[in-house]
């Protein structure tokens, strides 16, 4: 049976692509190991999915100055020795790396013994870890035809990235119950701000409640640990969601995210019309600008800045997607179809294997 090294980890965004592509790796074959983080999200998410979980010590790769530069340089080292064991250990026939800090030892280690690897970059703008891992790759996969020329030419392949086929069996009827929505002709919105949440989107719903939920009825994922008493008729929050996501979906007419590409992808292979509120500069490397400006450029979404995030901002522009929800819906038709990320991902690490 041909082995398959899963990593990637930090964020949701850097495991959700593999728990895609789990069922085609299975039909084509392969024993599926995954190594990530001793307390990384990516455990709790993947572990049970996979014939075997392979924990190393990661340190962050700050930009920076900060004193945990230093001990988490030991811990990168530590990691390295880690990843080389685990490798040789697994002896995997290609590796696939979805980023993240503690995907780089892997990479490396793969390189060294001779395992071909394939890096997968979701944003237009490569992320320092992937940067970092790019030489030791011998494919990389980008979503953006404009990471092409940021990436290493002679390797690179634009792909889209793998899309998980629950998000499209989603039950509308299903989502009413489990928000608890009255049986009314209310449009649905859905608020999420990642797996983490997204602070002042939270704020600024809170206080929107009431003149949002006179014409919308509200479902809100706020994120481990942001959940408020704040009760209205049709407006229902969840902390964090996994298996009731394909249905809060499925009812939802518009949806307000934060631009991380693999939400993006999965908004666009739904044909959700979407309100963008990147993450500002102050809080990230403006990845999710640029993502969102990507989709906004291609008439896919609107993009709301967080500067200009206000009450009235965000009211005026729910009622604007919905207005125009068709010819949003029309313009996302024309892309990739369901299924597409994941073919051509599954034939570039096919072509890697020894």
């Amino acid at each position: 049976m041909k082995k398959i090294l899963l990593t990637g980890g930090g964020t949701a965004g850097h495991v959700t692509p593999h728990l895609a592509l789990l069922p085609a790796l299975r039909e084509s074959g392969f024993e599926a190991h995954y190594v990530g983080s001793v307390n990384g999200i990516e455990r709790k998410l993947v572990e049970s999915h996979v014939d075997e979980y392979h924990a190393i010590s990661s340190g962050k790769l700050r930009r920076y100055f900060d004193l945990k530069n230093i001990t988490d340089a030991f811990r990168v080292v530590k990691g390295l020795g880690e990843a080389f064991a685990a490798v040789k250990k697994i002896k995997p026939d290609v590796v696939f790396s979805k980023g993240g800090y503690v995907t780089v030892p892997v990479v490396i280690a793969a390189k060294f013994a001779g395992v071909p690897a394939v890096i997968h970059e979701s944003d237009i703008t490569p992320g320092l870890a992937n940067r970092l891992a790019f030489p030791f790759a011998k494919r990389v996969c980008v979503n953006f035809p404009e990471t092409l020329s940021q990436s290493p030419r002679r390797k690179s392949v634009l792909t889209g990235t793998p899309i998980r086929e629950e998000l499209f069996r989603g039950d509308r009827f299903k989502a009413a119950e489990l928000c608890g929505f009255p049986r009314d002709e209310k449009p649905a919105v859905l608020f999420t701000g990642g797996s983490l949440g997204a602070k002042a989107i939270n704020q600024c719903l809170r206080q929107a409640l009431p003149e949002i939920c006179k014409r919308f009825k509200v479902i809100h994922l706020c994120g481990k640990g942001n959940k408020s008493d704040r009760e209205l008729p049709g407006y229902a929050q969840f902390e964090y969601v996994t298996d009731e996501l394909p249905h809060l979906l499925a009812i939802a007419d518009v949806v307000v995210s934060r631009a991380g590409a693999n939400t993006l992808f999965e908004l666009l292979a739904l044909r959700k019309p979407n309100l963008l509120i990147p993450l500002t500069l102050k809080a990230s490397r403006g990845d999710q600008i640029l993502n969102a400006a990507s989709f906004e450029q291609r008439g896919y979404s609107i993009v709301l800045h967080e500067e200009d995030l206000s009450c009235d901002t965000l009211m005026e522009g729910i009622q604007s997607l919905y207005e125009d929800r068709r010819k949003y819906a029309a313009r996302m038709s024309g892309s990739n179809p369901p299924g597409a990320g994941v073919k051509a991902v599954m034939e570039v690490i096919q072509s890697c294997v020894i």
